[in-house]
């Protein structure tokens, strides 16, 4: 059995499907294949359900908060609700079938399946072949399931279970101190869950600034989330009712549940793209400029390795090690949130910073941390003035609006030009 198209795109996460969905409105014949659920990871197990919890949870963190700001408070937290909401709100019950109508009344064809590379034009879909002259891949990528022994006879949580759990565990240990793993064992934490952080490198947040480290280190200690780093696990085993993580300096770590949080990979393997001429060492789909991969194939998305908290930490370009390890002279300027206007007003839970790196030869910034509250927001202006190559002079010359916490870019800049 086999079924051509005009174009195929593998992967209906939310890059997918908008591509599929407009090239089908264009006229085109298109098939969308894809073994999950069509919208992908964010609207079912990432972003979306992920930000509905850390919103309940944050809710939490500011009642406690009242006491010393605006009287006394008396917090129980509830799980159930945010399940539920989750279900019903936000996942449909983990159903997609909205969204395979959506994309089927826009004159696409949808396949339920997993596609492997026969050659470059032809796919094969659990047993069907499928050939298209364009193909374009948005699959995603997969957690990443650390080589430790006895680790498959442990029943390990990844991502989606943490996502779709009714039912909190009293411990959790969290092996990997990137984003994913930290966001959900905060979020557990101020749910009442005893949650200890294990990473093997010498800090959480490797790929963020040191200052980003040190922050969030610092927060979780006051919220009693254990983290301890340079800590390797080695194996893994059941203890009881308990999943025992055995480190390399001969500690144990016990939770009645353990999150893999290591980090994600490319489905490469799962995708046979050797068979596009694909290195077999590669990690990631390397596109050029356009998106593509090779003749005939495209790549969008996590896929491709590009553009893969409260306090919200986030940041664009490079870090301060990234520039100077490129040569390039830089400059750099911070500010503490707790030090600025809003900061102060704000008061508990203000931690935060702002820190910029200026090339100096150029008076422009290269890369930009915002943390703190509505990080994620403070960010954007960054954002823009990294990928504009915006002049820190005109930066510096624009009216930020008092009291806010964009204010504190200001301040920055001001600690930038003074060096």
């Amino acid at each position: 059995m086999s079924e051509r198209a005009d174009v195929v795109v593998v992967g209906m996460g939310p890059g997918g499907e908008d591509l599929a969905g407009k090239l089908a409105e264009k006229g085109l014949d298109v098939i969308g294949i894809d073994h999950g659920l069509v919208g992908g990871e964010c609207p079912y197990w990432g972003c979306i359900p992920s930000k509905m919890m850390i919103r309940a949870a944050n809710l939490l963190a500011e009642a406690r908060r009242i006491p010393g700001m605006a009287g006394t408070s008396s917090v129980t937290p509830d799980w159930s609700v945010v399940a539920q909401r989750i279900r019903e709100e936000a996942t449909d019950d983990w159903n997609d079938q909205v969204a395979v109508d959506r994309f089927v009344k826009k004159g696409g064809r949808f396949m339920r399946g997993s596609a492997r590379f026969i050659a470059p034009g032809r796919l094969s879909v659990d047993g069907t072949t499928v050939e298209a002259p364009k193909i374009a891949i948005n699959a995603g990528t997969v957690p990443l399931i650390p080589p430790i022994p006895g680790l498959s006879d442990v029943h390990y949580w990844t991502n989606h279970h943490a996502i779709e759990t009714k039912d909190l565990p009293a411990t959790l240990t969290i092996l990997g101190g990137g984003p994913i793993g930290l966001e959900l064992g905060q979020m557990f934490g101020r749910f009442g869950v005893k949650v200890t952080v294990v990473e093997a490198g010498s800090r959480i947040l490797g790929p963020e600034e040191p200052e980003s480290s040190a922050l969030l280190t610092e927060v979780f200690e006051r919220e009693g989330i254990v983290v301890r780093t340079g800590a390797a696990a080695e194996k893994a085993s059941m203890d009881g009712g308990d999943i025992a993580l055995s480190l390399k300096d001969g500690s144990t770590v016990r939770g009645e549940r353990l999150l893999l949080a290591v980090g994600r990979r490319a489905p490469l393997a799962e995708l046979n793209a050797a068979a596009i001429g694909v290195a077999a060492d590669a990690k990631f789909l390397s596109v050029d400029e356009r998106g593509r991969v090779t003749d005939g194939v495209w790549a969008v998305g996590d896929i491709t390795g590009k553009g893969n908290f409260d306090p919200e930490i986030g940041s664009v370009g490079m870090s301060e090690k990234s520039a100077r390890d490129a040569g390039i002279d830089v400059r750099i300027g911070s500010y503490p949130i707790p030090r600025s206007t809003r900061g102060w007003i704000h008061k508990a839970g203000n931690d935060g910073f702002i820190k910029l790196i200026e090339d100096r030869a150029r008076g422009v910034l290269v890369g930009a941390t915002s943390a703190g509250p509505t990080g994620g927001e403070v960010l954007s202006m960054l954002t823009l003035a990294v990928h504009e190559r915006i002049t820190v002079e005109r930066l510096r010359s624009m009216i930020f609006a008092y009291p806010t916490f964009h204010r504190a870019v200001e301040a920055a800049l001001d600690d930038l030009l003074s060096h």
